[in-house]
């Protein structure tokens, strides 16, 4: 295998929540002699498997899948960590002659990879930060806001007022360090991309054919045992990134007998389109992206453009 320009080739496979991104990383990892490497922020964790959607050892094919279930769901794990070990995986399988093949959701983990972002180490400051929150608290993410456009508006008006985590760290960077977290983001940039990539993304031309499947997946990680994952899941304490695991928060008003396991699942289906619509509009921005559409293609012609996507790119 030749790389183009002594870059790693690397085959993208992304979208929302159940739209296939799996199944079609399996079937290219197969076809071009590659290895998967999951991009999906939750999957990281160990024993997080039904409401993640890890895939089985049966589903997998034979086909080595990496940065899944390696992180224990008590540790702070953020997109920097996950990038550092990411390129490390991508450099190692590209080594033995294989072809890395990036699968999941997670738009940032994908960013990170693909732009090469290098996260400097921005120094935490808890007083501040905890500051910080009590003033969102008494006086609105509106307020906050306000305070971040005046030293850093392009920051603000990429956060706006519902991140209120993100809005939070923007003000604290900038009140530690003296520099914008605009300013830090331009500086992370500055290194290429050490990839030729190639971009795939699976969703629906019709939105509720997508939003069907979601609600047929949930149905089926019921069956497959979520009630008891999710059970024993929230009787520990967890990091903050691990709780934000669609699939188990929206089950404990049921296991605490305020609502019927009817309405937890409802409210999961609809945390899980919420989600899968922020994961749309996130892919959409990207130019670079080739899209299929599942409602409109059957699997074998969904194969064939996937297979017929790579192979144009070139980067093989």
């Amino acid at each position: 295998m030749c790389s183009v320009n002594n870059k790693i080739p690397l085959i993208v496979v992304c979208g929302p929540t159940a739209s296939g991104k799996t199944a079609l990383g399996i079937y290219l990892a197969k076809r071009f002699n590659g290895e998967v490497v999951s991009a999906d922020s939750m999957q990281i964790y160990k024993g997080m498997d039904i409401a993640t959607a890890k895939p089985t050892e049966e589903e997998t094919c034979g086909v080595p899948h990496h940065l899944i279930g390696y992180v224990n769901p008590t540790e702070k794990y953020s997109v920097a960590d996950y990038a550092c070990v990411a390129r490390k995986v991508i450099a190692d399988i590209y080594s033995r002659g294989k072809v890395p093949v990036l699968v999941g959701g997670t738009g940032l983990y994908i960013k990170a990879l693909l732009e090469n972002i290098e996260f400097s180490q921005q120094p935490e400051n808890e007083e501040l930060r905890a500051e910080l929150y009590k003033r969102l608290d008494t006086e609105g993410a509106e307020a906050l806001l306000r305070e971040l456009s005046t030293f850093d508006p392009q920051s603000a008006q990429r956060i706006g007022t519902k991140n209120h985590r993100r809005l939070v760290r923007a003000i604290e960077i900038y009140k530690s360090t003296g520099k914008t977290m605009t300013q830090h983001l331009a500086e992370s940039k500055l290194a290429p991309s050490p990839y030729n990539d190639v971009r795939i993304a699976l969703s629906c031309q019709n939105r509720e054919n997508l939003y069907n499947r979601i609600n047929k997946r949930v149905d089926v990680m019921v069956e497959n045992g979520l009630l008891d994952e999710a059970k024993a899941f929230l009787q520990n304490s967890y990091s903050a990134t691990a709780v934000k695991a669609i699939g188990y928060k929206e089950l404990e008003p049921y296991f605490r007998g305020s609502i019927t396991l009817d309405e937890a699942l409802e409210n999961l289906k609809r945390e899980t389109r919420r989600y899968a619509k922020r994961q749309l509009t996130w892919f959409r921005a990207d130019s670079k992206i080739n899209w299929l559409f599942t409602d409109v293609m059957d699997g074998s012609a969904l194969i064939k453009a996937a297979e017929n996507i790579v192979i144009n790119s070139g980067i093989l």
